[in-house]
């Protein structure tokens, strides 16, 4: 499978972002997933995030102050599962990235 995890994130000030991640592949890939469970750092409340919804590729916004990798488990429709994983990267508006 060729599924992956895309980001986007925007800086809110006072060190915080707003920021979201989602499933990227073809549509073939895509339509054969049935959901994603994000594991997020253990500092977020409810780090573990099953998104359902194929229409927005399984996306999930959410907020916080620092990067770390998260984790995926890609549920396909045929019970099979896929693991991925996404460092999460986060810039101050001059293009300076976070080291937190």
């Amino acid at each position: 499978m060729a599924l992956h995890i895309e980001q986007t994130a925007h800086y809110q000030g006072e060190n915080w972002w707003k920021w979201s991640v989602w499933l990227e592949g073809n549509e073939t890939e895509l339509n054969r997933v049935a959901s994603v469970t994000y594991v997020l750092h253990p500092t977020f409340n409810n780090p573990v995030r099953t998104v359902t919804s194929r229409q927005d590729k399984f996306r999930l916004d959410t907020a916080g102050w620092g990067t770390f990798v998260i984790h995926a488990s890609v549920k396909l429709a045929d019970g099979n599962v896929e693991h991925l994983k996404h460092e999460l990267q986060l810039f101050y508006d001059d293009g300076t990235a976070t080291t937190a």
